[in-house]
């Protein structure tokens, strides 16, 4: 689950980590307000910044105002046109594509003197079965463009399991950014708190990017991003009520509400396959047949008529999908009960419908596969049956050429 950077920067703060104040606002009054407040603090410089679940905000464009994603203001007037052309607007990242999302609530904080920027990063290597901290002296810039060209810039800690951060392994970060005297025991006791609050929030992902030092010697975090892993979110209902539902795709929303995991892509092929393993190679064996996966759709052990057509209708909402290759391994579930819940799916008036002139291709392998390929033959429905996985992207390669 994502959440909002100024959620995270609430979080952040509840175990200590120092970011820069600031307040959101879901119009323009309430932002107005809040830079009045924070006037009245002190501040003299503010950042007003759209709120939206993608990345490249700064670089970002929005489609009507052709206005940063980020606005720095120097005074009320600034920050209050800031919020007209921001909120409301559709903003465009490299991460949002060229549909953009809509800004609904934006973040005014304080613009804080920088004198150098960092990257700090925390999740889980799998490679490893491990925790990793990533620091790089390159931050405001994307670290997977760090990683390809100056990799020797991102320099990693590795967590044992059960021990938690050592100090020194904190230390060790500190230095690798150059830091010394009142900044480097700020920015220790900064990556030891941020890594506290990591682990005790079941985060998946703690990104701090840029991390800033200012000129008298402070560590803040100026952007934050934070995702959770869902299978925890159980033991955090406050963290779990952070959920913006507004922000995510309503598809992929809608498939989690029927217990499928659903990932929209960019081909014409839609898949649904039992085991996201399965699920990976399946798609890998289209593309080597000279298609392109249109989604990944894991409708997890069972497959009843009614994961079927739930998995159907989430599939043709994309209006590219040309065909659909259903690859199901019946372990836990028979093949020959797959198959007619397959049919049972098809033959329902609002899928039948829908799937009219969308070849279906099925490989069912497992207990009772031969008996499902004779249900699937006999069916006298749009519905091809296939053995082998690489018979099946043929056969998907073939009905799409046709």
């Amino acid at each position: 689950m994502k959440i909002h950077e100024y959620q995270a920067k609430d979080i952040l703060k509840d175990y200590g980590v120092a970011v820069p104040a600031g307040v959101a606002a879901d119009n323009v009054e309430q932002a107005v307000e809040a830079a009045k407040k924070m006037k009245e603090n002190g501040t003299s410089l503010f950042v007003v910044k759209a709120q939206i679940h993608a990345g490249g905000r700064g670089k970002g464009r929005t489609k009507n105002s052709d206005a940063k994603g980020v606005i720095l203001c120097k005074s009320i007037d600034e920050v209050r046109d800031a919020a007209e052309s921001l909120l409301g607007d559709t903003l465009v990242t490299i991460q949002t594509g060229e549909e953009g999302q809509k800004v609904k609530k934006i973040y005014v904080t304080d613009g804080v003197d920088i004198e150098q920027e960092f990257y700090l990063g925390i999740l889980l290597d799998r490679a490893k079965s491990k925790n990793v901290i990533m620091v790089s002296t390159e931050g405001g810039v994307e670290i997977e463009k760090v990683a390809e060209e100056t990799p020797e810039k991102i320099i990693k800690e590795w967590i044992e399991p059960g021990m938690g951060l050592q100090h020194n392994q904190a230390r060790h970060l500190a230095f690798a950014l150059g830091l010394e005297g009142d900044a480097f025991k700020k920015a220790v006791k900064f990556i030891m708190a941020l890594y506290n609050c990591y682990v005790e929030t079941d985060a998946s992902l703690v990104e701090i990017n840029p991390l800033v030092l200012t000129p008298g010697g402070d560590v803040y975090a100026l952007d934050a991003k934070m995702t959770f892993d869902d299978n925890a979110l159980f033991r955090h209902k406050d963290i779990q009520e952070l959920r913006d539902e507004s922000e995510e795709n309503p598809v992929e929303l809608e498939a989690s509400k029927h217990g499928l995991n659903y990932i929209k892509l960019d081909g014409n092929v839609g898949c649904m396959v039992n085991g996201a393993g399965l699920a990976m190679a399946t798609m890998d064996i289209i593309k080597l047949s000279g298609g392109e996966p249109a989604n990944f759709l894991d409708v997890g052990g069972s497959a009843n008529v009614e994961t079927v057509k739930n998995g159907f209708q989430i599939i043709l909402e994309d209006q590219n999908v040309k065909a659909i290759l259903i690859n199901i391994f019946g372990g836990i579930v028979r093949c020959d009960r797959v198959a007619n819940g397959i049919i049972e799916a098809v033959k329902d008036p609002e899928i039948a419908e829908k799937v009219e002139n969308v070849p279906i291709i099925v490989r069912l392998q497992g207990t009772n596969a031969k008996e499902a390929k004779e249900i699937i033959d006999n069916s006298d429905l749009n519905v091809i049956s296939a053995v082998l996985l690489k018979e099946a992207a043929e056969q998907v390669s073939k009905v799409l050429a046709a």
